[in-house]
């Protein structure tokens, strides 16, 4: 993606710009101008950018500790921006019984959020001046399986997805209350998260086309306009793809998906042509970030960087298991870092 075809699609990216115009020609002073830098096209071909990501555990899933341990992830990790997991999620709603039960759901509010909220706050705080922020996102489709497990939400859409539909404006207009404060809280982008989409998993692509993709759109569309760095993560936690063709159209300004699809490989490059932006990702989460030795971690990094695209960051397909040694994502970072181009 070029400059100008990035101002076209977010106007909240000029003033950024404009600020890094007026800077010296000595570099960028943190991550945050490496990563502002990058996405206008100034990729250094002796640095690669890298992040991952993981839950943490039940003590730090929102406020204060949540921001603490977000802020001590990225420090020894020494990953390239700071992204914030989205843990405040609709709990089990055990009266969803059947599809017209959706539009019984609650509007979840503000105070809802605030727990997470505050997590945003203090890390905008502490270190939005050295950092880009991210918020991570789900999709109303995710939020709703939270609501009434997967299974019971595929069966209520493929019995009467008009009746769903009323559940996922609820979900909508909720987490449109949620992005709205985020972005005057300060945060930088999002990690947008969507799935639905993926190989077999309804019995007709139009449950996802008509039904589920306009609700994704919704806060996508908004954040697009309003924020400067936005990530949109295809999510094949579920299931695989067969291709990505129902969301090349989505927003975002980086694309991070999984290269496999469930009858081919893609590489990063046609990753990147074929959704017209910088590609994140190139590691297995399974993989050797998981259980590879140091030299085996070695060797793939430089082998996934070598064959990336100039705008490139590298990542896992998704997020890594909890369990990860933080010391082993530390070492794929700096590899990442000191690996240069062909």
């Amino acid at each position: 993606m070029n400059r100008r075809s990035f101002l076209k699609v977010s106007p909240a990216a000029g003033t950024l710009f404009a600020a890094r115009s007026a800077q010296s020609a000595t570099g960028p002073t943190n991550k945050r101008e490496r990563m502002m830098q990058w996405l206008s096209g100034k990729a250094d071909p002796s640095y690669t950018p890298a992040a991952f990501f993981l839950h943490f555990g039940d003590p730090y899933k929102a406020g204060s500790a949540a921001a603490q341990r977000h802020l001590e992830f990225y420090r020894q990790t020494d990953m390239d921006f700071l992204k914030i997991q989205f843990e405040q999620t609709y709990e089990r709603q055990a009266f969803l019984q059947k599809p017209a039960d959706w539009s019984k759901l609650g509007l979840r509010k503000l105070d809802f959020y605030e727990p997470l909220l505050q997590t945003v706050r203090e890390l905008v705080k502490s270190s939005k001046k050295d950092s880009l922020i991210l918020m991570t996102l789900y999709s109303p489709f995710m939020c709703a399986g939270h609501c009434a497990t997967s299974p019971v939400l595929k069966q209520h859409l493929e019995e009467n997805p008009e009746a769903v539909k009323k559940g996922l404006e609820i979900l909508t207009e909720s987490q449109m209350l949620f992005v709205r404060a985020c972005i005057k809280e300060g945060v930088d982008g999002f990690y947008m998260s969507t799935q639905g989409s993926e190989a077999k998993r309804f019995s007709s692509p139009k449950i996802f086309l008509d039904y589920l993709k306009p609700y994704d759109l919704v806060s996508m569309k908004e954040i697009q306009k309003a924020c400067a760095f936005n990530i949109l993560h295809v999510c094949d936690y579920v299931a695989p793809y067969a291709n990505f063709d129902a969301v090349y159209d989505y927003p975002g300004h980086v694309i991070n998906s999984n290269i496999k699809l469930t009858e081919k490989e893609m590489s990063a490059q046609e990753i990147a042509r074929l959704f017209k932006r910088p590609f994140m990702g190139g590691l297995d989460r399974h993989g050797v970030i998981a259980k590879g030795t140091p030299q085996q971690v070695e060797a793939e990094v430089k082998k996934v960087i070598k064959g990336a695209p100039k705008q490139f960051i590298l990542a896992a397909d998704c997020t890594v298991a909890g369990d990860t040694d933080w010391k082993r994502l530390r070492q794929v970072i700096d590899v990442a870092h000191g690996a240069k181009r062909a």
